[in-house]
């Protein structure tokens, strides 16, 4: 009869047979998905922090070409005043039949640009075009390939910094089949050995760089409309 009364109450409250395992099993399975978890959580950061040295240490041991070989046509992408001027000495020195100058604030005009950059008007007349259309470097890729098929150029020089030349060839080799883009890295600081570890400024702008170059990445891996719900909107604050 006791163990008759015992059984009652355990039915009584819910309590089955079974209900102590499940809940030991249930607290050993939460410690299990922490650690799993954890070791995600940290293989991810791992693979982010990586991937940024990986990306530092690459930007940072690109030099200028001291003498490229002659192409069609030269790109330049907006940004400072050392890309401009490389540009038009590449130019001026016959590296290309022309020059196409990317991503030109609305309010700058040729006069203003020629002034700027110390060329003369001849050479802007004949042989520079602006684009003012481009707002970020998806802009830049854009007009830019209409520059180059509306002139049927095969070989085009890109001009734009170090740590702005992954993501621009990115872009433009996505718009561009069978031309060929021969990049012209402009370097203002030499970060090649680790230097750039040791320059706050320089690590705020290639660790920015890096996550809008991995941006990109993703819109060329994700179907269109999800990239462009995901990673566009984030690209229209972009200003390089």
């Amino acid at each position: 009869m006791p163990a008759m009364k015992g059984h009652h109450l355990d039915d009584a409250s819910g309590l089955g047979p079974g209900h102590g395992f499940e809940a030991a099993g249930r607290k050993r399975r939460l410690p299990a998905l922490l650690r799993a978890t954890g070791w995600m959580v940290f293989c991810c950061a791992a693979l982010f922090l990586g991937g940024f040295a990986l990306f530092a240490t690459h930007v940072g041991r690109m030099s200028t070409p001291e003498n490229p070989p002659a192409a069609d046509a030269i790109i330049v992408l907006t940004g400072g005043q050392a890309r401009l001027d490389a540009a038009l000495g590449l130019l001026k020195s016959g590296k290309g039949q022309r020059l196409l100058i990317s991503g030109v604030h609305t309010s700058t005009s040729s006069k203003m640009l020629q002034a700027a950059t110390g060329g003369d008007k001849a050479l802007f007349s004949c042989c520079v075009d602006i684009d003012r259309a481009a707002l970020d470097t998806i802009g830049n890729a854009e007009e830019s390939a209409k520059w180059v098929r509306s002139h049927a150029y095969g070989k085009v020089i890109l001009v734009t910094n170090n740590y702005h030349m992954p993501r621009s060839l990115l872009e433009m080799n996505r718009l561009l089949d069978e031309e060929e883009l021969a990049p012209y890295p402009v370097v203002n600081s030499k970060l090649d050995n680790g230097g750039w570890m040791m320059r706050p400024d320089a690590l705020r702008v290639l660790f920015t760089e890096y996550n809008k170059y991995l941006a990109a990445l993703v819109r060329g891996v994700l179907p269109y409309q999800l990239a462009g719900a995901t990673v566009a909107d984030a690209a229209v604050a972009e200003r390089d």
